[in-house]
């Protein structure tokens, strides 16, 4: 049991750090830069800490938008809910029918007309902030900018004693989170409310608006299965000079975010943004769950940034084949894997209704041979490994050409190689691992690929040790070497970026060079081999 006295002092350091790390993240919010090793050299007794805990916090903070809407609303004084019925200017207010993070929607009847709509208001009224009422218009405006026979249609905007409101056609039915709260669609009926909704965020990206938060309780389904997209709130004008989301944001929800959406400032947003979510849409349609599901946003957050979906009959064996490879092309993490637009989307999808071939199913040799070479979703680790890896591929030709020299005069007991090459790695390791460390939290894939670095790393040194077992002379297993970092670059090429191939093929290449050379009487083979991997 941890004394009192203990306990008191560590919680006191707790508080420290927590204001230190407050105050460091109130700066960068305010326009300042912070260079974290300059606090961590200020602040000595919390250096590691700091360091750790600001790395996480970069990537917790593409919640803040998310986040700081629900801080909002707990913590500021919020309106009492209306008397229902009551009358708001030209409307009787009947029920609340919806209510997010910003506003709230009222079924409500239009007198002068006599008729029944949807009315929304800024959730928190006069209390809204100047950037929520500019939210609150760009979605008003947006969604009346708009025609077309699958989204909701505006009627009237306006504001009523301090209180910002637009209303729109009020849709009996259910939206498409209430259908699919039982479990999976069936697949035509999937199809042809996910293909609607594409026909939709079509006409809306001809306009230059993007939706940026499709998901399914934003998606009215009709009595008669018309789908109707609504809910404009993030919508953003892609021709715009400014948007109302500061760089580095994230709106939406997590589990229907694209990847380059969930990383905040790393991506562009583009018509491919909503085709993901779409897609994601069409993934539960098949499931009965959204493609990625965490117990917190950040979880579910990294998810999206780092693994793959599984595919949808692994989940639900019944689930369609052909809408199956519909939802993962649409989920596809680059952007130029997806359908290039909504409409090709809605193309497939009604294809598929039609009973003809879907495209997802083609793909040219020209296409294959892209996907071979692309990045990979995972790619952006090489921000912290590009320059680790430079400083062991010179760790790596000094051991070469020292191990050539050795060999040159003479050395010829297996012996001082091993001490060498086991020791001068073993020493390195270790030190490149801690500085990795220090850029911050370790990713999943990093792990995976540094288990594969450190497997090259064993059966290099361990052929010194094969041919001391056999009694070969020593270099005699070298020209492995180029098969086993041949191997790594493979593994690399398909994490990271198919780019690596070009340099596992050089590899595989040098061994059997380094093969030749011996079988002709050179010992130059390590240090052609520390020469290519260096390069």
């Amino acid at each position: 049991m941890i004394p009192p006295q203990n306990r008191s002092a560590e919680s006191a350091r707790d508080h420290q750090l927590a204001q230190l790390l407050g105050d460091l993240l109130e700066a960068q919010r305010c326009g300042q830069q912070v260079e974290i090793e300059v606090e961590a050299a200020r602040h000595a007794d919390f250096g590691e800490e700091l360091r750790q805990l600001w790395a996480a916090v970069q990537v917790a903070d593409v919640c803040a938008d998310s986040w700081t809407t629900s801080l909002a609303v707990t913590t500021e004084v919020i309106p009492a809910p209306r008397e229902l019925p009551c009358q708001f200017g030209d409307y009787q207010l009947l029920e609340e029918i919806g209510r997010g993070g910003m506003g709230v929607v009222y079924k409500a009847r239009q007198c002068s007309l006599d008729r029944t709509v949807a009315l929304k208001m800024i959730l928190r009224g006069e209390l809204a902030s100047a950037d929520e009422l500019s939210r609150f218009r760009s979605e008003a405006e947006a969604a009346a900018a708009l025609n077309h026979r699958n989204i909701v249609p505006v009627y009237e905007v306006g504001q009523h004693e301090g209180h910002a409101y637009f209303s729109m056609q009020y849709i009996e039915g259910d939206n498409l989170a209430v259908r699919m709260s039982a479990g999976p669609l069936p697949p035509r009926e999937a199809a042809k409310i996910v293909a609607g909704a594409a026909r939709a965020l079509q006409a809306a990206h001809l306009h230059g608006i993007l939706h940026r938060d499709i998901k399914p309780s934003n998606i009215l389904v009709h009595p008669e299965g018309q789908p109707l997209v609504t809910d404009f709130g993030l919508a953003k004008r892609v021709t715009a000079q400014q948007s109302l989301t500061l760089s580095g944001d994230i709106l939406g929800t997590p589990s229907y975010l694209a990847p380059e959406q969930a990383a905040g400032n790393r991506g562009a947003l583009a018509p491919a943004t909503d085709v993901y979510s779409l897609g994601a849409v069409l993934y539960q349609a098949l499931t009965g769950r959204p493609p990625f599901q965490a117990a917190t946003p950040l979880d579910t957050i990294m998810l999206v940034l780092e693994q793959d979906p599984l595919p949808p009959r692994l989940l639900n064996p019944r689930a369609d084949r052909e809408l199956e490879m519909v939802a993962l092309r649409c989920l596809q993490k680059p952007p130029e894997l997806r359908y290039p637009t909504a409409a090709a989307l809605a193309d497939d999808l009604e294809a598929y209704l039609r009973g003809e071939p879907i495209s997802a199913r083609v793909g040219s040799f020209a296409a294959v041979l892209a996907r071979w070479f692309r990045e990979t979703h995972h790619v952006s680790v090489l921000e912290n490994w590009g320059l680790l890896w430079m400083w062991h591929a010179v760790v790596l030709l000094a051991l070469c050409l020292l191990t050539n020299y050795m060999h040159w005069i003479g050395f010829d007991r297996p012996e001082p190689y091993l001490l060498l090459w086991g020791g001068g790695l073993a020493v390195w390791a270790p030190i490149f691992w801690a500085i990795r460390r220090r850029a911050g939290p370790v990713m999943f894939v990093e792990r995976q690929v540094a288990h594969v670095w450190g497997g090259s790393v064993i059966a290099s040194v361990g052929l010194f040790a094969i041919e001391w077992i056999l009694r070969l002379p020593v270099l005699t297993l070298s020209p492995v070497l180029g098969l086993i970092n041949g191997i790594v670059f493979t593994v690399k090429a398909g994490i990271l970026s198919g780019e690596f191939y070009i340099h596992a093929a050089a590899l595989f290449c040098t061994a059997a060079v380094m093969a030749v050379l011996q079988a002709y009487g050179s010992d130059l083979g390590i240090s052609l081999f520390g020469i290519v991997s260096a390069a």
